[in-house]
């Protein structure tokens, strides 16, 4: 036992380690989605996450120790992110006929989506570092990090709680929409793009090429406006919070 310990410890000091087994846990889960017959309850990047968190557990290894070894991973989000812009111009006519009602819902998206957290966490008691921590949750990780941070939140909560949402996102948006009987794929990517950034946009590419493309716009202007509004918005709302409480 102490020598499978000491070969654990040896191989967790290489990051290559960390990328391998984050790429082998979203196969796994990509895997099980596929077999699941394309479940949204069988979200590989859900299925991903909780192999990790069982890993990271079990072997005791520091969260830090991990984001070394993954951290490639990490980069790439910002040329994934760049590469949107294939789909999006590829259906760039439909966009711009359909620029107005986009604008208003993601203004009403947008706002909704800090007003939202804030409120009901701060009715609960959550204090002031969390509150602006949760409040950029529906902005696509790379921006929602340097808005949590440029506030005086927390970064690591934000990046989980932007996970949480772009999982939870991408559950339960295909059902949700189909109970509203919302057929347009434009609308249901939009949507999806706003509230649940990247993983709501990669979920709503599985299910329609026009729904990713949309989605796409959702999440980058809604990154936007989350970067401009959210640090005036986000402290005015913590205020009223604590006047009410």
């Amino acid at each position: 036992m102490n020598d499978v310990t000491q070969i654990w410890s040896y191989l967790a000091q290489d990051p290559l380690l960390w990328l391998t087994l984050t790429l082998v846990s979203y196969v796994i889960g990509d895997a099980a989605f596929r077999a699941a017959g394309r479940r949204p309850l069988v979200n590989p990047v859900l299925i991903a996450v909780a192999l990790l968190a069982i890993m990271l557990r079990v072997t005791e290894t520091e969260y830090a120790t991990y984001f070394e070894g993954a951290q490639f991973i990490h980069f790439i989000l910002g040329p994934a992110t760049v590469a949107l812009a294939v789909p999006l111009y590829a259906n760039l006519g439909r966009i711009r006929a359909t620029a107005v009602p986009m604008l208003a819902a993601l203004v009403a998206g947008s706002v909704t989506a800090i007003a939202s957290s804030v409120l009901i966490a701060g009715w609960m008691g959550v204090d002031r570092a969390m509150l602006l921590s949760i409040a950029p949750k529906s902005a696509t990780a790379p921006v929602a990090l340097g808005v949590s941070e440029a506030m005086g939140g927390a970064p690591t909560l934000t990046a989980v709680m932007v996970i949480l949402t772009g999982i939870t996102g991408a559950i339960v948006a295909t059902p949700l929409l189909n109970l509203l009987r919302i057929r347009d794929y434009r609308a249901r990517g939009f949507a999806l793009g706003v509230a649940s950034h990247g993983i709501g946009t990669a979920r709503a590419f599985q299910v329609n090429e026009t729904a990713g493309a949309f989605a796409g716009v959702g999440m980058g202007l809604n990154a936007v406006l989350t970067a401009l509004i959210a640090p005036l918005l986000a402290p005015w709302l913590i205020g009223l919070v604590s006047g009410l409480n």
